[in-house]
């Protein structure tokens, strides 16, 4: 609305102070050419008035930059609209108070935000308004089911967070859109849902995408009738998708995908003839069936891939003639994908994927040549791709991963000059590959060619940049190249670049890192590379780099700059840290340079590092003692692994409160003296790894104050006494949430505590919502995430084992070669999920328990070398994942018990007991021998279930970028 009065002297002054408040550059001379003194500010560019006052200011996407928002905008008190969106704030907090000044304000846009910290509360005060929108701007790189990775535009993670939602929107009753994509909820539980229904009746455009809010959705949502668009997707929300989302007469976009609902998926939901968009993919639990479709339906957009739907799809899909976009998981459908699909036109998005899925790819997606997007995985096609994919002439994006296909990549891709991205990784794909004719797509960004059979080469460099296109993304991890591609030498723009399991060596050549300055994600791992091509400052400004598996020399590289970075230098040859250069480690927060060949002492300076969370320098030759600094000040590293040194001294005595310590490993050093017990304050510890030292002391029983540690392994120490508390003790040596226990070859001694094993629940149960492995794996940054698998060597089997992951289901005790006396304590049979028992070359007497029948789940047990007497108990035959047994050198007696499992154990488990008799000892038993014979209960049963899932990743990173980590056996 054009005001009739010229604008009034205050408003001009408060926005020539805005003005004053953003950097000079193109992008602001541009924005305030027409922001002059002396004339109408009510005729400048975004700035709208009524009566001389300012109520319209659009600066949306001008691309500014401030320090700051300058406080001047809230001398504009008669604002209805204000957008600042889309420009760069550089990570600034909003001013805690101005914003309830602007009483009139209907419509307020900071998105997406370039803003830190807490939203002021002066917002939730603007009763008027009646849009709000505070998110980030955000997409999805979808790789398929759960290989996705969420990014803000490669920002930095910037934006709101710990917001208090019920807080913000108590009084914003006249609200009708409300937009808050990333912004973490501090309290995301049922209470977003209710505070919804009570706070905000006329609310028509829910939009809170990744937001970190739970639970069910509430019955009183149904309340908002007037509800058009609703958008949860990449949350944790739970429970059934309820009915009444069919009743909702205005609804028009229904957006739930990427959740954890479960159930039937209410069939009446299709037939809201409102609703344009339906997305529940990836909620792996709900299930359901897709109806007849009618003639006149409208819907835009549909997806349930990731889901269990199953039947048939349906001919009327064909009815869905204004249909865009479209995904389907046949893992339950039948495989073969009906023609009527072909009758779909205006399809711009097809995905679909499922194990269901066989033959070839269908040649009616070929005449879908309003495709821009096309994704086909996880699946069984196979074949050659056909010439006449060259037929979809607007495609944009080709994804084919994870399938079948074999065969040689068709020429005609390169005619579909539109391509943004190609994907074709995890198939079966032939030949020799130029790299260099996929700069023939102009638009091209992302390339993928990994884990094919291909063989991929230069092919004619032209030194000139100006003829091919700016990839970002470009993965060409085992395409058997020998040769660093020279072809890379002009793309500058690359920010992820995977060229990891293939045959180069020499030299990286020195353009590289120049070229590549900038890049966020580098992995060379797993070639042959033994120089840098660099002096050790590297000029990189980069979030992750993987150097490991190659045979690289010399001091292990620094980068220049490395905000939120992590480092991955393990198993090459450097054999030296420059110590000058750590303090350019500064925002790093992982660094492995495990299996390597350095050595001199662990610098110090490392200490100095305050964002470190993973410190990894096992298996070196490090020497001197552990820096006091790094364990006492450890207030964010979370994993110090230091195995395998030669590392001497005592370990450092005062942690502090704030110790962040997950996993500490000091074990394979010289280590003298004794545990600190100020490892207390390490609240969060959850493996202590100090075996093979030379650490002494009784049993650590105040441990019982560490709440979540799981893994205790104090073998070949010199640790001695009894196990377990002293009785005046009895209620301070809980341990009850340890799963490993290993005191081998110790000093301990006395007898083995009849009731301190009863405390050891975490024995005897695991918990169905724990994660599966033992883990650590914050999401640090929108960008990517690491995780650090724990690791730890173990006698199982009869045999010295490195686990390079540790399952939660696996339970140990071993207490071997030490010196406990007095029998076997039946409680043990209480430990109901343990795995391995080993309490060999002790002084144990008396029976075997009979209890011990009852641990179903053994799978290794040897009590050897003791002076255990008595029969065999017969029940132990019935154990049907026990493959390891070794009663030998004990004084048993009587007839082994016989049964098909036993009869495979070698003679070995039974020898020097001069009293037992039968198979498949060689001594016979008289007739008046008792005969032991056991029923087999389960032939089909694995007995190496366990060790079969053991065999796995080491940690893993965004995007799904996985490697194998193999540690060898390393003694003292």
């Amino acid at each position: 609305i054009a005001s009739s009065l010229p604008c009034l002297p205050d408003q001009a002054a408060a926005l020539l102070q805005l003005k004053r408040s953003f950097s000079a550059t193109t992008a602001s001379a541009t924005a305030f050419r027409s922001w002059r003194a002396g004339t109408d500010c009510c005729r400048w560019a975004g700035v709208r008035c009524d009566g001389g006052r300012v109520t319209f200011l659009d600066l949306g996407g001008r691309r500014l930059q401030s320090g700051g928002l300058d406080a001047a905008v809230f001398s504009l008190t008669s604002l209805r609209y204000l957008n600042l969106g889309g420009n760069d704030f550089n990570a600034s907090q909003l001013p805690a108070t101005g914003f309830e000044r602007l009483t009139e304000l209907t419509h307020l846009n900071i998105s997406p935000p370039s803003f830190a910290g807490q939203i002021p509360a002066g917002i939730g005060s603007l009763t008027n308004l009646v849009s709000l929108d505070l998110s980030s701007s955000i997409y999805i790189v979808n790789q398929g089911d759960d290989d996705v990775s969420i990014m803000s535009n490669l920002l930095p993670p910037w934006g709101f967070s710990r917001v208090n939602f019920e807080k913000l929107i108590a009084n914003l009753g006249n609200l009708r859109e409300l937009y808050l994509g990333l912004v973490y909820m501090s309290n995301g539980g049922e209470g977003w849902c209710n505070a919804l229904a009570n706070s905000t009746p006329k609310i028509q455009v829910l939009s809170l995408p990744l937001c970190q809010i739970s639970g069910p959705i509430c019955q009183s949502l149904f309340s908002l009738r007037s509800l058009s668009v609703v958008d949860l997707q990449g949350n944790d929300l739970s429970g059934a998708i309820p009915e009444f989302f069919a009743d909702l007469s205005s609804l028009s976009v229904l957006q739930l995908s990427r959740n954890k609902f479960e159930g039937l998926f209410p069939q009446r939901i299709f037939q809201n003839r409102k609703l344009t968009a339906i997305d529940i993919s990836y909620n792996y639990e709900v299930y359901g069936d897709l109806p007849n479709f009618p003639p006149n339906s409208s819907l835009i957009k549909l997806h349930v891939s990731g889901t269990k739907f199953s039947g048939y799809i349906p001919s009327s899909i064909s009815n869905l003639t204004d249909l865009k976009e479209l995904s389907l998981s046949a893992n339950n459908f039948p495989t073969e994908l009906p023609s009527s699909l072909g009758m779909l036109k205006s399809l711009n998005l097809f995905e679909v994927s499922g194990l269901g899925l066989v033959g070839s790819m269908p040649a009616w997606i070929t005449n879908l040549t309003s495709l821009t997007d096309l994704q086909i995985s996880h699946c069984g096609l196979s074949g050659s791709l056909p010439s006449s994919i060259g037929n979809l002439k607007n495609l944009r994006r080709m994804s084919l991963f994870k399938s079948n296909f074999t065969g040689n990549i068709p020429l005609q891709i390169f005619n579909l000059t539109q391509l943004h991205s190609l994907h074709l990784p995890l198939n079966n794909f032939v030949g020799t590959v130029e790299l260099t004719s996929f700069w023939r797509l102009p638009y091209l960004s992302h390339l993928d060619l990994s884990n094919n059979k291909l063989s991929v080469v230069d092919g004619l460099v032209n030194d000139s940049a100006v003829s091919s296109p700016k990839v970002k993304f470009l993965s060409l991890a085992s395409c058997n190249i020998s040769k660093f591609p020279n072809a890379l030498r002009h793309q500058d723009k690359i920010i992820f670049l995977d060229l990891s399991n293939n045959q180069m060596n020499g030299a990286i050549p020195p353009w590289a890192w120049e070229t590549w300055k900038e890049s966020f994600f580098l992995d060379l791992s797993n070639n042959k590379f033994t120089s840098l091509g660099h002096d050790t400052l590297l000029p990189l400004y980069t979030r992750y780099i993987n150097l490991s598996y190659n045979m690289f020399e010399g001091p292990i590289p620094i980068p220049k700059e490395s905000t939120d970075s992590q480092l991955d230098y393990s198993n090459n040859r450097f054999s030296s840290m420059p110590f000058d250069l750590i303090p350019y480690l500064a925002g790093t927060l992982s660094l492995k340079v495990s299996m390597n060949n350095v050595s001199g002492e662990v610098p110090s300076t490392f200490c100095t590092v305050k964002s470190l969370q993973i410190l990894d320098l096992s298996y070196n030759i490090l020497n001197g003692s552990i820096p006091s600094c790094l364990m006492e000040n450890s207030s964010t590293l979370k994993i110090l692994n230091l195995r395998g040194n030669e590392l001497r001294g005592e370990l450092p005595h005062n942690m502090k409160e704030d110790c962040a310590f997950e996993a500490l490993d000091v074990s394979y050093n010289w280590i003298e003296g004794t545990l600190p017990k100020s490892l207390v304050t390490c609240k969060n510890l959850v493996v202590l790894n100090v075996a093979n030292n030379q650490i002494g002391g009784s049993f650590p029983c105040w441990m019982h104050l560490l709440p979540k540690l799981q893994v205790l392994v104090l073998k070949s120490n010199k640790f001695y006494g009894p196990l377990g508390p002293t009785l005046a003790k009895d209620d301070e040596c809980e341990l009850q949430y340890l799963r490993i226990l290993d005191l081998a070859s110790n000093n301990f001694s006395g007898v083995l505590p009849y009731e301190w094993f009863r405390k050891l629940k975490s024995m005897m149960s695991v918990s169905i919502n724990e994660t599966l492995v033992m883990k650590d794996g914050d999401m640090y940054s929108t960008f990517n995430h690491i995780t650090y698998l724990f690791t730890a060597r173990f006698t199982y089997k009869g045999l010295d084992m490195m686990f390079p992951k540790i399952l939660k289901t696996f339970v140990l005790i071993d207490v071997s070669n030490n010196r406990f006396h007095g029998s076997i304590p039946e409680t043990i049979a209480t430990l109901s999920m343990l795995n391995g028992l080993n309490m060999s070359h002790n002084a144990l007497t008396g029976p075997i328990p009979n209890q011990l029948a009852s641990l179903h789940q053994l799978e290794s047990l040897d009590l050897s070398s003791n002076k255990l007497s008595g029969e065999i108990p017969q029940k132990l035959a019935s154990l049907d994942f026990l493959s390891t047994l070794n009663l030998s050198d004990n004084m048993l007696e009587g007839r082994i018990p016989e049964s098909p499992h036993f009869l495979t154990l070698p003679n070995s488990s039974f020898i020097r007991n001069a009293g037992l008799c039968g198979p498949p000892l060689s001594k016979e038993c008289s007739n008046k021998s008792t005969s032991n014979v056991m029923p087999h209960l389960s032939e089909e049963k694995s007995a190496d279930i366990i060790l079969f899932l053991f065999v796995g990743l080491g940690f893993g990173v965004g995007f799904a970028i996985a490697i194998v980590v193999r540690k060898p056996c390393i003694g003292k």
